[in-house]
């Protein structure tokens, strides 16, 4: 039987792609119009329109095919919230920078369409309470989503952050300053230092304030220069076993 497509409507040809499958590329071009205007509704959220439509028609094809109009539910009742469900897997999905644990992703999108629906029921921004009890979630659940929204959006370490572009923002970032380590150890040496006789005290000032050698040092204590060495030797080993806990 030869069937003519050329009056049928978008949903009578769902009804015909049951029993008629090669229907099928023609009921999908048929509802496009419909997963366009649901993907403009998320446009202007960080995401390309395109790659939006791309996952409108992806959710249309899913809804095409797995329709089953012998349960009289209308399509467009049926493809709406699988179109959606599409985009706003999208998002879950694709789009966060850093990865974080789907709870906290579905949560946060629950958060904003509360914030947004509170805001106008209430005519204010809506509290952590608000929302909290809105949800039917603790607030500590709320503060977590929205702790983990900060992940969705991250900034690159090469943006400009002067007029002229010439300093980026991983430019102001800090690097590891081992003058700190350095500023430790000098506070730590005074007590070291005290720990030492008389003799290993002048011998260790002499060699590294001084910056005498161990032959003049010899001459100026009266002591043989290999007297100077092991007496050297000892004193350094008391301090790095002061200055490191006694290992």
């Amino acid at each position: 039987m030869t069937v003519s497509h050329a009056d049928l409507s978008a949903t009578d040809l769902l009804v015909e792609l049951a029993a008629h499958p090669e229907l099928r590329d023609r009921a999908i071009e048929a509802w496009l119009p419909l997963a366009r205007h649901l993907a403009h509704r998320y446009s202007g959220r960080g995401e390309p329109t395109d790659d939006l439509i791309q996952t409108a028609t992806v959710g249309l094809i899913k809804a095409v095919d797995k329709f089953d109009p012998s349960r009289g539910v209308d399509f467009a009742g049926y493809a709406i919230p699988t179109i959606i469900g599409e985009i706003k897997r999208h998002f879950r999905d694709r789009t966060w920078s850093v990865r974080v644990p789907r709870r906290l992703q579905e949560l946060r999108l629950a958060i904003t369409e509360a914030n947004a629906t509170l805001t106008h029921s209430l005519g204010r921004s809506p509290t952590v309470a608000d929302v909290a009890t809105h949800l039917g979630v603790t607030e500590e659940d709320v503060l977590e989503g929205l702790e983990g929204a900060r992940a969705y959006n991250a900034t690159s370490l090469s943006t400009p952050i002067t007029a002229d572009g010439s300093t980026s923002l991983g430019d102001t970032l800090g690097g590891e300053d081992f003058e700190f380590e350095l500023a430790e150890t000098r506070v730590a040496l005074g007590p070291a230092l005290a720990t030492l006789d008389e003799r290993e005290q002048k011998i260790l000032t002499l060699r590294f304030y001084g910056n005498l050698t161990q032959s003049q040092i010899a001459d100026q204590i009266g002591i043989s220069q290999m007297h100077v060495s092991r007496l050297l030797a000892k004193a350094l080993t008391k301090l790095r076993t002061q200055l490191h806990g006694g290992f």
